[in-house]
């Protein structure tokens, strides 16, 4: 097992826009009270199903700004964080059992990923006055014109179900299973708390630790009481870091 001393926690707060400022605020509460601290990301969506669009100069991106000013990780996370391409294959599986029309950047050509992509880093970056963090697909799902948009990209950082990488040079800095849940149905919430209760066991030999949360977690109590459940786990163990240290951790080749 690694060293205490090396071994993080990264938890990040999925699927931030206008439209769901409410429970973004409850999350962001909640890890902040757990951990003591705000170092933390936020996956930001321009346009979450074109239904709440993110404008600079916007109360709320008046909000992102002070929470980025604050220490908060800001991260591109798509532009509609809806998929409206058909499938086919493993792509179809992908799409069809993973997660719910929401895997924008698996069907997308390398060409309309690289224009929202583009658009989603001008945005967040013109709001926040920084770079941002990096870019993570809605559903950590990415379709071949994604994965060589992103490494034709200026983003630092990539995240999917089971690795960080460096987008350009496909570098890993960090493995292992992130823990999430799941609010749809009653059968995905029991099977999202039974995976993190088994991860709560079974992953502290990972060097790093990821838990994400989702604005659709606030609608049930057990899904909020299992995740400040699994942050203090890991957070006795392990320093509260932030995708940005893994950077510096991981060196390169």
């Amino acid at each position: 097992m690694p060293d205490s001393d090396n071994r993080s926690l990264l938890a990040s707060i999925h699927d931030v826009g206008p439209g769901s400022e409410r429970e973004v605020d409850r999350l962001a509460g909640l890890i902040t009270d757990t951990l003591e601290c705000s170092s933390f990301a936020m996956l930001v969506v321009p346009d979450h199903w074109g239904n709440h669009p993110l404008r600079s100069g916007s109360p709320f991106a008046k909000r992102l700004r002070t929470w980025s000013d604050s220490g908060i990780e800001m991260f591109v996370h798509g532009w509609y964080h809806k998929d409206t391409a058909a499938h086919h294959g493993v792509a179809g599986l992908k799409a069809r059992y993973m997660t719910a029309r929401e895997g924008e950047f698996l069907g997308l050509s390398y060409e309309e990923a690289a224009r929202r992509m583009e658009a989603g880093r001008a945005l967040v970056e013109d709001i926040i006055s920084r770079k941002a963090s990096g870019f993570i697909a809605p559903a950590w799902l990415y379709g071949q014109g994604a994965m060589e948009a992103l490494r034709d990209s200026s983003f630092d950082i990539a995240e999917d179900h089971m690795k960080v990488w460096a987008p350009q040079t496909g570098r890993v800095l960090a493995r292992g299973p992130v823990i999430t849940w799941a609010s749809r149905s009653a059968t995905r919430t029991a099977s999202s708390l039974a995976f993190a209760a088994l991860a709560r066991q079974a992953l502290h030999p990972l060097r790093t630790v990821r838990v994400a949360v989702h604005p659709g977690d606030v609608r049930k109590e057990p899904i909020l009481d299992s995740i400040e459940t699994t942050l203090r786990c890991f957070a006795k163990r392990r320093q509260i870091g932030n995708y940005q240290s893994l950077l510096r951790a991981v060196p390169a080749p």
